[in-house]
């Protein structure tokens, strides 16, 4: 039987407009398109756990809005457990405002809504359904303090605490890493969590990392593939070769695959290759959750792919 995964973190909707080009201030321009996509890092890893076949609960909150009720309906549908997501009527859900134009550069305005109230009550959610044997994935778009609050208790009665610092904040509490059973940065993160740049020097960024009191260490370098170490190993796992069309979701696609490979107690080198066929995946197709993939696709491509 498969550990169970809880996703606790943000819930957000992208407000997607295609233009020209990009505004410029006081400028009222004419688009081509607006879509509305799921996303938040906290519901593209479950809901990219979910559809690979993990038994996943999310747990954050959603404004009382028709947004909120989309969000939720979006999780539900990918198969994610929703009961424990707070409907907080007092504020918007998280939105991102996105203008994107025709070479792809893009404004971002997001607006944390019901993430930034994230609080003691969704603690106690956690608390409610947190075991031994579970793995909990854990992001920084709520606030800091419940993120590290989450991986205490988590890492207090022996779940398995995996990290994406992202977005990496401008200051990251010493005291969290040693919390942090598996922590996950991609390049531009590891970078600002070491104060030095990755470029050659992967292996000394892992080393500093583990030396704070992360335990094992994994370095997402996009085209690059992925460096892994623990406290055993040192091991890199190429990057597979798509036709990559959006990157938008790739790094949650990684660690939703990573979760489900070792919720189902496969090893630290096979669960590295899920998360790279999952990222690489996830590039195929645009938006957030819509491009996380399903297991018969992941399972198809590994065979292969050697």
């Amino acid at each position: 039987m498969s550990r169970s995964i809880i996703v606790f973190g943000s819930i957000n909707l992208d407000l997607v407009a295609q233009v020209p080009r990009l505004p410029r201030p006081g400028e009222t321009l004419s688009g081509y398109s607006f879509s509305t996509v799921p996303g938040g890092k906290g519901a593209n890893q479950a809901v990219g756990a979910a559809k690979l076949g993990g038994t996943t609960q999310m747990i954050g909150r959603v404004g009382g809005d028709a947004f909120g009720a989309e969000l939720l309906e979006s999780l539900q549908n990918a198969g994610v457990q929703t009961d424990l997501v707070s409907v907080d009527r007092s504020i918007s859900s998280g939105v991102a405002m996105i203008a994107v134009d025709n070479q792809s550069e893009n404004h971002i305005i997001v607006i944390p809504g019901a993430n930034g109230n994230v609080d003691k009550t969704n603690l106690e959610k956690l608390q409610s359904v947190l075991t031994d044997s579970s793995i909990l994935l854990l992001q920084l778009e709520i606030p800091l303090a419940i993120v590290e609050s989450a991986a205490a208790i988590a890492h207090q009665i022996g779940a398995t605490v995996i990290l994406d610092p992202a977005p990496a904040p401008e200051a990251f509490p010493d005291r969290l890493y040693p919390l942090i059973d598996i922590l996950t940065p991609n390049a531009i993160e590891a970078a600002q969590l070491v104060g030095f740049p990755i470029e050659n020097n992967v292996d000394r960024a892992a080393t500093v990392l583990q030396q704070k009191g992360a335990n094992t260490i994994i370095i997402k370098l996009g085209a690059q593939g992925a460096f892994c170490a623990t406290k055993q190993e040192r091991f890199m796992v190429p990057a597979f070769s798509v036709n990559a069309i959006d990157t938008v979701a790739a790094g949650d696609a990684f660690n939703a695959g990573l979760a489900v490979a070792l919720s189902e107690e496969r090893s630290m080198r096979e669960a590295m290759i899920w998360g790279a066929a999952s990222g690489a995946l996830s590039t195929t197709k645009s938006g957030a959750q819509t491009s996380m993939v399903d297991r018969s696709i992941l399972e198809q491509f590994l065979k292969q792919k050697p």
